[in-house]
C-alpha cells in the first residue's frame, strides 16, 4: 500500500489493483484480498474514494478496448482482465480455450464529474460490433463476446435504455447481442497484456486491428472527450 496525493488530501492506494481509499483500513483490506485472490472484491471497492466509479466492458480483444478508453478524459485507469465466467483465477491460456465462460474485458475507473457513464456507453458501442455473437473481426470465440458487467442498478438500466435507443434508430441493421450481467468478480490479466497497444504499437495486429479503432473514436468524438 502506498500514500498518494489528491489535491489537498492524502489517499491510501492498493498496490495490487490501484484503487484509492480515504481510510487506511479499507486500503489494507483491499490489498490483502487482491493478493490472496488475484482479483478485486466489489464490496471492498465500494469504499474506494467516492469521486471515482467502475465500469467493466468487453468488446473483443481487451488490447483494443483498453487502447480506446485510455484516451478518454476522466478515465483514471484501465485494466485488462477476465470476467463473466465461473473459473477462479483464470489464465490467458485458459480463457483463450473458450471453456472458462470468461470474456476478455476491461475495468475502467472513471470520474463521473468529468465523463458520464452514458459517454462510456457511446464510445463502447461505437468502437466494436455488438451484433456478432462470440466474435469481433478476426477474433472468434466466446471470450470475445460483447458484454457489459454492471456494478450498479443505474448502470444496468442506462445500458438497457441505450440499447433500446440504438435498436429503435436502426443503428446496425441487425439485433444487438451484447450480454448485460452483474459483475461478480474481475481477474486482472497478466502484466504483459496491460497497456498492450502503448507497448507494441507497431506489431501487425496493433496496426491492423487496434489502431483503426483508436482512430475511429478520435474522429467520431473529437477533442471534447479526448
Amino acid at each position: 500500500m502506498k500514500v498518494v496525493k489528491n489535491e489537498d488530501r492524502e489517499l491510501y492506494q492498493c498496490e495490487e489493483c490501484g484503487f484509492r481509499y480515504a481510510e487506511k483500513e479499507w486500503a489494507e483490506k483491499c490489498e490483502a484480498w487482491c493478493r490472496e485472490h488475484k482479483s478485486c472484491n466489489i464490496e471492498i471497492a465500494a469504499h474506494a474514494f467516492p469521486q471515482l466509479e467502475i465500469a467493466v466492458l468487453g468488446g473483443g480483444c481487451f488490447g483494443c478496448t483498453e487502447a480506446v478508453f485510455l484516451q478518454l478524459k476522466g478515465v483514471g485507469s484501465v485494466v485488462s482482465g477476465y470476467a463473466g465466467g465461473s473459473v477462479l483465477n483464470p489464465t490467458y491460456d485458459q480463457v483463450s480455450g473458450g471453456k472458462t465462460g470468461h470474456a476478455e474485458v476491461i475495468k475502467i475507473e472513471y470520474d463521473p464529474a468529468v465523463i458520464q457513464f452514458h459517454k462510456l456507453l457511446e464510445v463502447f458501442f461505437a468502437s466494436h460490433d455488438p451484433t456478432t455473437p462470440d466474435r469481433q473481426g478476426p477474433d472468434v470465440g466466446s471470450q470475445y463476446r460483447s458484454i457489459l458487467l454492471y456494478t450498479t442498478k443505474q448502470q444496468r438500466e442506462e445500458a438497457e435504455r441505450h440499447i433500446k435507443e440504438l435498436t429503435a434508430a436502426g443503428k446496425y441493421g441487425r439485433p444487438i447481442v451484447t450480454e448485460i450481467a452483474p459483475l461478480t468478480a474481475f481477474y486482472p490479466a497478466e502484466e504483459y497484456h496491460q497497456r498492450y497497444y502503448e507497448r507494441n504499437p507497431n506489431v501487425p495486429y496493433a496496426e491492423a486491428v487496434i489502431k483503426p479503432k483508436v482512430e475511429k473514436v478520435k474522429k467520431e468524438f473529437g477533442d471534447s472527450s479526448l
